[in-house]
């Protein structure tokens, strides 16, 4: 086998605020809502093989590569789609199941790069379409693959991929996050009561700034059950000294804006720092 090996990279996306839109097709499933895509993402390497395998990695704090699981049913369930046998190796800095959209990530950068490396002649809307629908069909997520297409502070519109996205870069500073652990997105997006408080605490009208994404997206935390209490208190901080703050959706962490944000989490755990990134998914390498 003429095997190569191809990388690619996709964005993580922070959702703010959201709510599920059913549908009667995976397609037509999705959410609508408002986050900001950002510069750390998940990096993924593919290589042509007889049998299919899966490594996901993630690096600690002290910059060492840790094996997290060599499974992942989203990805196998994908490649299996495709009809492919690879070896796939993902690696991210971010915390796995903390709001960061790194379920969608991965997807994308690993279809981007089973594309190229297998010749499967696949469209950007052909990748983010199966990456979306193994993300409903695994409850892993709703609305990330269609933000994670591109760039920017996005608001959505309309569910699924089609679904109208506007995208704003009005965010040129640095963006921080500190974590306190996963929140197990199916069971959130699986409960019929937790689905119904979420529905009611979307927020009526759109974002008309950066700030009122903030402010919007911090309402809905609050009205709609999911804000930790771990959470409630850096953002209480933060919000004292005037740094923009909210929950991470779905994850037990905070994400801020501001030279200043950095100091305040900064004392409640690990600060992960990012920018918005101004692009989606894309091929970073290939060799033999």
């Amino acid at each position: 086998m003429n095997s190569r090996t191809v990388t690619a990279f996709c964005p993580g996306h922070i959702s703010g605020y959201f709510r599920r839109i059913g549908g009667a097709t995976p397609a037509a499933t999705g959410s609508i809502g408002a986050g900001i895509v950002i510069s750390e993402g998940v990096t993924a390497s593919v290589t042509q093989a007889d049998s299919t395998s899966v490594i996901v990695n993630r690096t600690d704090g002290s910059g060492n590569r840790v094996k997290y699981s060599t499974s992942s049913p989203p990805l196998e369930y994908v490649l299996e789609k495709l009809g492919v046998t690879v070896e796939v190796t993902t690696g991210c800095t971010l915390p796995i199941g903390a709001g960061f959209g790194l379920s969608a990530a991965a997807l994308l950068a690993t279809i981007t790069a089973a594309n190229r490396a297998c010749n499967l002649g696949l469209t950007p809307h052909d990748i983010a379409r199966l990456a979306h629908e193994a993300e409903v069909i695994h409850r892993t997520g709703l609305g990330d693959v269609a933000a994670c297409q591109a760039g920017g502070r996005v608001v959505r519109d309309g569910p699924g991929i089609d679904g109208s996205i506007s995208r704003f870069f009005d965010l040129p500073g640095p963006l921080c996050a500190v974590s306190f652990g996963p929140i197990s997105t199916p069971s959130v997006l699986g409960s019929q009561e937790q689905m119904e408080r979420v529905a009611a605490a979307f927020p009526p009208t759109r974002p008309y700034d950066a700030a009122d994404f903030f402010r919007l997206s911090l309402r809905f935390a609050e009205q709609s059950g999911l804000l930790t209490p771990e959470a409630r208190v850096v953002i209480r901080e933060c919000t004292e000294s005037r740094i923009p703050a909210s929950m991470t959706m779905l994850g037990n962490g905070v994400f801020a804006y501001g030279k200043n944000a950095r100091e305040i989490l900064a004392a409640h755990g690990r600060v992960y720092t990012f920018s918005v990134a101004n692009e989606g998914a894309r091929i970073t390498g290939e060799g033999p």
